[in-house]
């Protein structure tokens, strides 16, 4: 296999390319090709995760062994889950794919150590209009080692056959073999702030409005639900802001030297100020309505603030669904025979 079809990086790819890049390396290749800052990264296609399978499927069945399962067995589900992770975490890569993963990983750093990344789970059914599977993969940050980049890329593969995702795909009806998953190694972000930015009200579908929540320290706390977020409502043309919620904010995550994140108790002096100044909540709100407008319809954005530089930097764009879903459903459901309405209303009449 040559490296183009194991790798490509953000600027080379978009959301045309989710069947080889996943819902979340599209967003970010898209992003960035649209000029929004985003921490440089490749991803690792899905033609890599196939051959990877293959190599698995040569041994004994895979997608076989979730596609008989019922919706409804949770047991049987646990069961396939349990061995199917196992065997995609024991399995080791192709020493091409190794290969080429390898010096694309070194090629994000400055020649000074190995450079620290985020890899991240980006399944094809990911991210999309009608269906998300946001948060059903796994993300690990703070990756740091050649070798622990190779591990947690198996482990992302891994979780897509967590007892969540297959439970979510047999309900959905999802055929196994139009499921893959590609995977984003990303260069973190040290963040002094992080956390999501919604540019349609998530309460009350408000488009008028940009509601931004974000926390001290990397934004798994905020994603997570560890900590309850400051809050911020602004008007998305004027930048008004007629909502504050500042939260006591007791902890936040923090990056380990040895790689990984830890929990820390925040500081009593900042605890209970906010982690956002007006002019950073002004630039999101600036770079939310870009997005929106690129898009064409409202999204969720994960966003965090480098610590050093004060850069802003934005993770993961994805559409938004809840109500979205709800202006697409009609306000009366339509009869089989629309002509039994009409014979309703004169047939009932004296």
């Amino acid at each position: 296999m040559q490296s183009a079809t194991h790798i490509s990086w953000f600027r080379d790819v978009g959301l045309a390319d989710r069947p080889q890049v996943g819902g979340k390396g599209g967003s970010l290749g898209e992003l960035q090709r649209a000029g929004i800052d985003v921490p440089p990264g490749f991803v690792v296609r899905t033609e890599a995760f196939e051959h990877f399978i293959a190599s698995l499927e040569r041994q004994a069945p895979v997608r076989a062994r979730v596609e008989v399962l019922d919706e409804g067995d949770l047991a049987g589900i646990t069961a396939v889950s349990v061995e199917l992770r196992a065997r995609c975490e024991a399995e080791p890569l192709p020493e091409d794919l190794q290969h080429h993963i390898l010096a694309a990983y070194q090629a994000l750093g400055t020649g000074v150590g190995d450079p620290i990344v985020a890899v991240r789970s980006s399944a094809t059914t990911e991210d999309a209009v009608d269906a998300s599977f946001a948060g059903l993969q796994d993300t690990f940050l703070w990756v740091m080692q050649p070798e622990e980049v190779l591990r947690k890329i198996r482990s992302c593969w891994a979780s897509l056959y967590s007892v969540e995702s297959i439970s979510y795909r047999r309900r959905q009806r999802f055929p196994e073999s139009a499921v893959a998953m590609a995977v984003v190694v990303q260069k973190m972000v040290d963040a002094r702030t992080a956390g999501v930015m919604f540019t349609r009200s998530p309460t009350t579908g408000d488009k008028s409005v940009i509601t931004i929540e974000g926390a001290w320290g990397l934004g798994s706390a905020v994603v997570g639900g560890e900590v309850t977020p400051d809050r911020w409502v602004l008007g998305k043309i004027t930048g008004e802001i007629p909502v504050r919620d500042i939260s006591d904010k007791a902890i936040r995550h923090v990056p380990l030297a040895t790689g990984g994140v830890a929990e820390e108790p925040v500081d009593e002096a900042q605890r209970r100020a906010p982690c956002l100044s007006d002019e950073e909540l002004q630039a999101l709100r600036k770079v939310g309505r870009a997005v929106e407008r690129h898009y064409g319809r409202a999204q969720d954005i994960e966003w965090a603030i480098d610590r050093h530089s004060g850069s802003l930097l934005l993770l993961q764009s994805r559409p938004e669904t809840v109500w979205s879903n709800k202006d697409a459903r009609p306000a009366v459901a339509q009869a089989a025979d629309p002509m039994l309405h009409v014979m309703s209303i004169f047939g009932g009449k004296k």
